[in-house]
């Protein structure tokens, strides 16, 4: 009876690290879908380049860039949540500092293809 007892913490161990790792599989996919708003913002410029008056092109591709970022850190606060109830056993886990860098740095990106295309 022991062993069945071993076994089974060892797969519900087994089972929490592939939630861990299925977490940082959403993370990446939600920094994906963030990227893919920035792509469309820059998708909005260069298709309505010409529309007059240039500022609702801005501004609609701007909306876009504030979704993007709006992502990011949904993607972090939900995968840190998610970090706090799991346990790691034999897998490790992204340290909690690389999703708040990857956030930052994204939401820098996301502010600066604002800039440039606010400047066109």
């Amino acid at each position: 009876m022991e062993n069945r007892d071993e076994q089974a913490e060892q797969r519900t161990r087994w089972s929490e690290d592939r939630t861990v790792l299925a977490n940082e599989r959403t993370f990446s996919s939600w920094m994906g879908t963030g990227l893919g708003a920035i792509g469309v913002a820059i998708g909005l410029k260069a298709v309505f380049g010409a529309f007059e008056p240039t500022w609702v092109a801005k501004a609609v591709a701007s909306l876009f860039l504030v979704a993007a970022i709006l992502i990011f850190w949904s993607a972090r606060r939900q995968a840190l949540k998610t970090l706090k109830r799991l346990s790691e056993n034999d897998a490790e886990a992204q340290p909690v500092r690389n999703f708040t860098i990857l956030a930052v740095v994204l939401t820098i990106s996301a502010l600066a293809t604002g800039a440039v295309l606010w400047s066109l």
